[in-house]
């Protein structure tokens, strides 16, 4: 059944054309993104207003997050990191991101993103995210990733969605799993982690698969 969407805005970069670039370039303009509101939860992209809000999310949840995060900057708490990390005006393509909210009280739960993007012959982006600590271990991500995976199989214009996971972050795995990913491999000193080369699980969604 098809969660209800209610329509953003359209990107500032309308007025340009929306040809991919090359064999795996990124388009010119932004897709549309949409609000998906679904099992007490709703989606929708990142404002500046939201900064305060993430601010305190982000900073009370250091501990649980830094693990499987890359080391944060000295300055990543600040609204110019924030606007750096989730406003890309020069490449609108750069990445897709997506707070999750509580339906009823409006906070902040965490966040989930779409980036790596390749267009042309690929249409596949590499979907991240975190969830503050407060929050985790409620079955909120598992609910999370379909109304994501609404925009990027539908607006974002995706047909692949891929997903690194650390092999002992057993909580991620059972998020990607219940989603219905598939464990397509495993590659050796991934992604710096935590200051630390680490292995990863490789999964991956396709716009076919059955949605569980």
């Amino acid at each position: 059944m098809r969660l209800p969407r209610v329509l953003v805005h359209l990107s500032r970069h309308d007025d340009k054309e929306g040809r991919g670039m090359g064999l795996f370039g990124r388009i010119f303009r932004a897709p549309e993104r949409f609000i998906e509101v679904g099992k007490g939860l709703v989606l929708r992209p990142p404002e500046m207003d939201d900064f305060q809000a993430w601010a305190v999310v982000r900073a009370e949840s250091r501990p649980f997050l830094t693990p499987w995060e890359p080391s944060w900057p000295s300055d990543d708490l600040t609204r110019g990191a924030y606007r750096r990390r989730y406003f890309h005006d020069a490449d609108p393509d750069f990445l897709h991101p997506y707070f999750i909210f509580n339906g009823s009280s409006g906070q902040l739960l965490g966040g989930i993103s779409f980036g790596h993007v390749r267009r042309g012959v690929a249409q596949s982006a590499m979907m991240g995210y975190w969830i503050g600590q407060r929050y985790a271990g409620k079955g909120i991500m598992t609910q999370a990733v379909p109304l994501a995976l609404n925009q990027a199989f539908g607006p974002l214009g995706f047909r692949r969605i891929e997903a690194g996971c650390i092999p002992r972050n057993i909580a991620s795995i059972k998020v990607l799993e219940q989603n219905g990913f598939i464990r397509e491999g495993f590659a050796r000193q991934y992604l710096c982690i935590a200051g630390v080369w680490e292995d990863h699980f490789l999964y991956a969604k396709l716009k076919s698969d059955a949605m569980p």
